[in-house]
């Protein structure tokens, strides 16, 4: 696993509730996380998540992997937690647009010591966010206590690919998304082992680079002047950051970064 010093949940907490989040919002929509739509079904069928069961989303953001698998799959309820109040405004303010907040509870609280009861989910969801979790170990540990015996583990995450990062790589690239770690595959698979479960899906999707191709062009052919916009129309910061997304599509394109899937069942209560 990449570790990169000094970056912490308040510059996470700083992008999403600033122009750097909507920024993100922007290029991949409401569904902020490599192949959207697509992505959700994948990981939903993949884990096999059915209709009437209770789920808890950890780094839920602005609610949209809650409002999918209530629509699309049916789940009776769904526990966001985030620690960026803006996102949580906004979660909420989306649910009830959509009529669902009665489906959906929201808790501002570290995803690694969320306060919640052991056991209270069928199953544990996550898109693409883990990867702005320090400590992943913690991380998954919570997400296992929160299930109930042979419940699901089911989250997609940002890795670091099989080429690998150099030490200076991971640094430009960490430091530029906020991410404190960055596991991989292995990793992930060795944690979730040793946290007493069962690891039934743990693969790279192979969506990474062409995604990164797609927001690029989209923000070189259609998206410039709304992304302008929102960061004040600041020339110069927008050439800095597409600098630095030409870089993120190099390393996809090398192998050193991906999209991993992961589903794992707990196979006891400790």
């Amino acid at each position: 696993m990449k570790t990169v010093q000094n970056v912490t949940l308040k510059d996470v907490q700083a992008v999403y509730s600033g122009p750097e989040g909507d920024l993100w919002e922007l290029i991949m929509g409401e569904q902020i996380h490599m192949g959207g739509f697509r992505s959700s079904l994948d990981l939903a069928d993949r884990a096999g998540i059915q209709a009437g069961t209770r789920g808890i989303d950890l780094c839920c953001c602005n609610g949209a992997g809650m409002r999918f698998l209530i629509r699309f799959r049916q789940v009776a309820s769904m526990c966001g937690v985030d620690a960026t109040p803006t996102v949580l405004e906004r979660a909420a303010k989306r649910c009830q647009a959509e009529g669902l907040e009665q489906k959906v509870m929201l808790v501002q609280a570290d995803v690694c010591d969320t306060g919640l009861p052991a056991g209270m989910a069928d199953f544990v969801w996550g898109e693409d966010a883990w990867c702005y979790v320090a400590d992943k170990s913690k991380l998954i540990a919570e997400a296992v206590r929160l299930v109930k015996p042979q419940g699901t583990l089911a989250f997609t995450d940002w890795i670091e690919g099989p080429a690998g990062l150099t030490d200076d790589e991971a640094v430009r690239f960490m430091k530029f998304m906020k991410f404190p770690s960055l596991q991989d595959l292995t990793g992930y698979r060795d944690v979730l082992t040793s946290n007493h479960c069962q690891v039934l899906v743990a693969v790279e999707t192979g969506r990474f680079s062409s995604y990164v191709d797609l927001y690029l062009d989209m923000l070189n052919r259609q998206l410039t002047y709304d992304a302008l916009r929102i960061i004040g129309f600041d020339q110069s910061l927008m050439q800095a950051m597409a600098s630095e997304m030409m870089f993120m599509q190099k390393l996809a394109h090398a192998g050193k970064i991906a999209q991993g899937l992961f589903v794992a069942r707990k196979l006891s209560s400790s």
